[in-house]
């Protein structure tokens, strides 16, 4: 630790642990006074940053507390400072499913675009009928860094996670014990779920790649990449060599049950008292109390110019600051509308991340080709010559469509210039035309498709807005036996959001394409060890590894179901949204059902109307239309059908009813509910055999009011519903 303690003040800490007449009682106050100070000043240098020991002092007090925990090893506690790096290196990572699931924010790269994002939210607060609530936000920076989500107990950490798809992490609670910004145990014994970003320095980066060149191996080509690698590894102590950090900016849950809800004029006159946050601004307040560290440099913001001011002011000096840093985070401030506006089928509607504008470089495209993709597009893609953009080097970058090159005017052989777009999906953005030799050569999409020569076309579409422009963007391939169209769609069968069979990579599917072994996805479970082994590449133990992953596949959650059918506008969110909402009786219209296998999608699916779909929270227009058309296709239909004749098994997670104490009564919810979330509250009185209900009609048996109650409560009382608050909805269940 960087600054220089008093020599008395460490000579009056450490004493000789070896004594041999120290009790055990003894030890175990001494070990409690030890663990107290190493935590003192790891938050004072790792989270204040404001150090106060030497990192001499310091690992004496880290060397006496590990001999006395080695003495009396039964003293030895989880939370304790040693802990923090240890653990035999693991063979592979855990999965594990987060309780709250996680989302991620869309992109915006303009004020204009801000502009259209606050129009939005008003427009949904004015339908919510959301009042007496000032819209305003909270501007936090956005961290280039690895998603982390903490999870603790009774104040002890117990699981640190990534992301991954949203829905299912890895557990890497041993490495994120390495991160000495990240508590073992909070100030406060709450229950939560906290989710933050784990980052590397830029100095600890130039520091590793420096070390890794004289090994002669690949530098990292960013800190981003770093964190990722590090938070990822197998074995703690190299994490913990790489000084990972950490900045926590949200809570997904939190339960104070040891403590009272004192009023924010209580909280003002007593620090030591925590209370659930009523604003974002409040939440990271929060954070910073239970002992963790939080990017001071956020912003409270009455209004879309003051967040504008704020943007641009970091624009200039995002360079400046130690980690990398991408874009603001903007978050309605008021945790009442957040919960209120909710989430689409990808996102949060009370939040946007505003990117810094890309990094932009120069290059030559040597070459554009097209690329024919499961739905039939087809994409001109400019390959270039190799250059290095935000930290990698890339050699190709998408041109979008037929109209986006005539914009561009782009030809072969042209200087361009090219970005990451959110810093992910490299993109021609200008052409340097005075840059012209004379040798360039104009390119014109192609009138048959590239890969199985058919006719190729734009689709007519329904355009509100300009009826003008009736025509697609994108050309496509309309050759239903197309066999790019056809790989591509076999691919996303098999993928790990679909299918995941290990196994069936891409060229094995073009080899079993080839070989007219499939034609579809379906008839992938009809392949058998006899048809797989006489395959170049295939031998009896490979035949038999991709039969019994196949086999395994059969059976299927239902949402990973969908997504694998490859239905246009219907990715992973929009699957999960359709999944939930069937997860138990359905009914739209007149039609009411409750799917229970593969024959009752075949049955009830085609049954279900485009303005239907759209009453599931979350899907729209496009995706609804699409969902419609597609169950309407008679050969869409037939391949269903062969996959249930092969013995796809479709999983509904049913809900665990643990009692049926209420079966047969009805529930709206209205207001903030102090113990719970909404979803938690719908939860238990489902396990008990209740149903919730959205509106409030005659049939309703209970209204459970909680704090600040909506509309739902003048009908209820108009109509003569009975209201209960949440204590007497504890008694209830």
């Amino acid at each position: 630790m960087r600054n220089r303690g008093s020599t008395s003040f460490f000579l009056f800490l450490c004493y000789n642990s070896d004594m041999p007449n120290l009790t055990k009682q003894q030890a175990k106050n001494r070990i409690k006074k030890l663990t107290a100070e190493i935590n003192k000043f790891r938050y004072l240098y790792h989270v204040l940053d404001k150090p106060d020991i030497t990192d001499e002092v310091y690992d004496s007090l880290m060397k006496e507390l590990r001999g006395l925990e080695e003495r009396f090893p039964n003293l030895e506690s989880s939370e304790s400072p040693t802990q923090r790096i240890g653990g035999k290196p693991l063979d592979k990572f855990r999965k594990v499913k987060h309780q709250v699931r996680q989302w991620s924010f869309d992109d915006i790269f303009d004020f204009e675009e801000l502009k259209k994002w606050e129009e939005k939210i008003k427009k949904l607060n004015h339908k919510l009928q959301i009042t007496n609530y000032k819209l305003d936000y909270c501007c936090e920076l956005k961290i280039d860094g690895l998603k982390i989500i903490l999870t603790y107990k009774k104040g002890k950490l117990v699981q640190g996670a990534t992301r991954g798809d949203g829905i299912t992490g890895e557990d890497v609670t041993q490495n994120i014990k390495t991160i000495y910004s990240i508590p073992l145990k909070l100030n406060y014994p709450v229950d939560c779920i906290v989710v933050g970003e784990c980052w590397m320095s830029k100095s600890e980066l130039e520091r590793i790649n420096s070390a890794r060149k004289e090994k002669k191996e690949i530098p990292f080509a960013n800190s981003r990449n770093a964190a990722a690698g590090s938070i990822r590894q197998l074995d703690p102590k190299i994490a913990a060599s790489r000084k990972l950090d950490s900045f926590i900016y949200d809570i997904d849950f939190l339960k104070i049950s040891n403590f009272k809800f004192p009023t924010s004029k209580q909280t003002q006159n007593s620090k030591s008292q925590i209370h659930t946050p009523l604003t974002q601004t409040e939440e990271l307040e929060l954070l910073k109390k239970l002992g963790f560290k939080v990017n001071p440099k956020y912003k409270f913001c009455k209004n879309i110019q003051e967040i504008e001011k704020y943007y641009q002011n970091w624009t200039q000096k995002k360079d400046n600051e130690d980690y990398g840093i991408d874009g603001v985070a903007i978050k309605v401030n008021s945790v009442k509308i957040q919960k209120t506006l909710g989430y689409t089928g990808k996102s949060p509607r009370w939040g946007i991340a505003y990117k810094f504008p890309a990094e932009k470089v120069i290059t030559i495209v040597e070459d554009i080709k097209v690329q024919v993709g499961r739905t039939g597009a087809l994409t001109p893609v400019a390959y270039l010559r190799p250059v290095k953009v935000a930290g990698s080097t890339v050699s190709r970058a998408t041109l979008h469509n037929e109209d986006e090159i005539k914009r561009l005017k782009v030809r072969i052989g042209d200087t361009v210039v090219i970005q990451k777009a959110g810093d992910v999906i490299p993109e021609v953005v200008e052409v340097l035309k005075k840059l012209r030799t004379g040798e360039e050569k104009i390119w014109r999409m192609p009138k048959k498709c590239p890969i199985c020569g058919g006719p190729v076309k734009k689709e007519r579409i329904n355009n509100k807005k300009n009826k003008s422009q009736n025509l697609s963007a994108a050309t496509y391939c309309i050759n239903p036996k197309c066999f790019a169209v056809e790989k591509e769609k076999i691919i996303h069968f098999v993928s790990k959001k679909g299918f995941n069979i290990s196994g069936l990579g891409k060229k094995i599917i073009e080899q079993l394409i080839n070989e007219s072994l499939i034609f579809n996805p379906a008839e992938i479970f009809e392949l058998r060890k006899g048809d797989l082994e006489p395959l170049e590449r295939f031998g009896e133990k490979s035949a038999n590894n991709l039969q019994k992953a196949i086999e395994e596949s059969k059976k299927i959650e239902l949402s990973k179901f969908l997504f694998a059918l490859g239905i246009r506008y219907v990715g992973e969110e929009t699957a999960l949204l359709v999944a939930k909402a069937i997860n138990k009786e359905f009914q739209i219209s007149n039609l009411k059902f409750q799917i229970k296998d593969l024959g009752d999608i075949i049955k009830y699916f085609p049954q279900i109307k485009a303005e239907d779909w759209t009453k599931i929270k979350g899907i729209g227009e496009k995706a609804a239309e699409s969902l419609h058309k597609w169950f309407n296709d008679k050969n869409n239909i037939e391949l269903l059908k062969k996959m249930n004749v092969f013995g796809v098994k479709i999983i509904i997670p049913k809900l665990q009813i643990t009692n049926y104490k209420l079966q047969g009564m009805s529930f709206v919810l209205t207001g903030e509910l102090k113990n719970w979330t909404r979803e938690e509250a719908k939860d238990m009185i489902r396990k008990r055999g209740g149903h919730v209900s959205f509106s409030v009609s005659r049939q309703t048996d209970y209204v459970v009011a909680g704090k600040n109650p909506g509309l739902k409560y003048d009908k209820a009382k108009k109509l003569g519903v009975k209201i209960i608050a949440e204590a007497d909805f504890l008694k209830i269940i």
